[in-house]
């Protein structure tokens, strides 16, 4: 079958791959109904990220289960489903923890881009619906996988209330993800950092109340204007840069919380300036399947649409179009049809 593979920096190809094959008891195979490209698939891409051998990419995924291994209880054929981009047993005392993330048996999600995947500790992993959804909810269904769950996660990590000021810094795929969550939660304020028209249409559709277009200094003396000097309760951090993440700390007022959910790259912290700011953090690689449930349900009962962040679909065979377009900032988010 066709699957993408990085060879290098730049250097993306859909080629020839094994088709997956049941490894473990605990394995399921699917074949997806749509894969898609991650802001994080930028970062090899880019060379900003090792690539010392080919990598398979892709980890956000839903779809039809075609097989399961011996072991597997909850999810069986013909079923559609979706699973997190953090594989997990959902039974260890992290996941009982809401934690799946750092499941003790955790692994990261691969080989996605492709029409087959093989899904470790499918139990635990994946959720199936109740019925076949219809198909224009598959791109909102493939968003819960990663990037709405990282979103989500972003607004719960900073304590988003009803009634809170929340600001959301980035405003790629998750940054706006996270600006929908915050709506969810009921921030009565939401504050998106961007500098793109389309991006920033976007927010506002997901229910942005103000866009800032400054970045560092003149980014946080702009959100403190908006907030009578004082910050905002909430921060959502969704880049990963140092210069995001200082921004996020500086538009928080004390006491206030951040969720940062961008990969760091490079990103240093002072410890006596953290300190003295009296702010929490709180962040990582998302517990999507702590939020799956219920995230699945908003899409399937038509409260959310999260499937409008992607404004580019492509064929399988063309991805390489699609993470030059993410790449050069042409697209937010490539769905890839399998």
């Amino acid at each position: 079958m066709l699957g993408t593979v990085l060879h290098g920096p730049g250097d993306i190809r859909c080629e020839q791959v094994e088709e997956p094959k049941i490894l473990h008891p605990t394995d399921a195979i699917i074949k997806l109904s749509a894969s898609c490209i991650c802001g994080s698939d930028l970062w090899p891409y880019r060379g900003l990220q090792p690539v010392d051998e080919p990598m398979h990419m892709g980890h956000e995924y839903c779809g039809v289960v075609v097989e399961v291994g011996s072991a597997v209880k909850t999810v069986k054929a013909d079923q559609f489903v979706v699973g997190s981009f953090c594989i997990s047993d959902n039974t260890c005392p992290h996941c009982r923890f809401g934690f799946q993330s750092s499941c003790e048996q955790r692994e990261f999600m691969s080989h996605a881009q492709a029409p087959y995947a093989r899904v470790p500790l499918a139990d635990g992993t994946l959720v199936a619906t109740a019925a076949m959804p219809d198909d224009d909810l598959i791109p909102s269904l493939l968003a819960a996988s990663d990037v709405l769950g990282t979103g989500w996660y972003a607004a719960d990590a900073a304590r988003v209330e009803p009634g809170s000021t929340a600001v959301v810094v980035g405003d790629g795929a998750v940054g706006l993800m996270g600006v929908l969550a915050a709506r969810q939660m009921g921030a009565e304020r939401i504050i998106a950092m961007s500098r793109h028209r389309t991006r920033q249409d976007l927010a506002l559709e997901f229910g942005a109340t103000d866009i800032v277009s400054e970045r560092g200094d003149a980014g946080v003396a702009r959100i403190k204007e908006l907030t009578n000097n004082i910050g905002a309760e909430s921060v959502l951090e969704c880049v990963g840069t140092q210069e995001s993440m200082m921004q996020a700390i500086a538009c928080a007022r004390p006491g206030g919380h951040i969720g940062f959910v961008g990969v760091p790259h490079g990103v240093q912290l002072d410890g006596q300036g953290l300190f003295f700011a009296q702010k929490s953090l709180l962040g990582g690689p998302a517990p999507v399947r702590r939020f799956l449930p219920h995230l699945m349900d908003l899409v399937l009962e038509r409260k959310i649409n999260p499937g409008k962040v992607f404004d580019l679909t492509l064929p399988l065979a063309d991805v390489a179009e699609g993470y030059r377009a993410m790449d050069e900032r042409r697209a937010i988010k490539t769905l890839l049809r399998v």
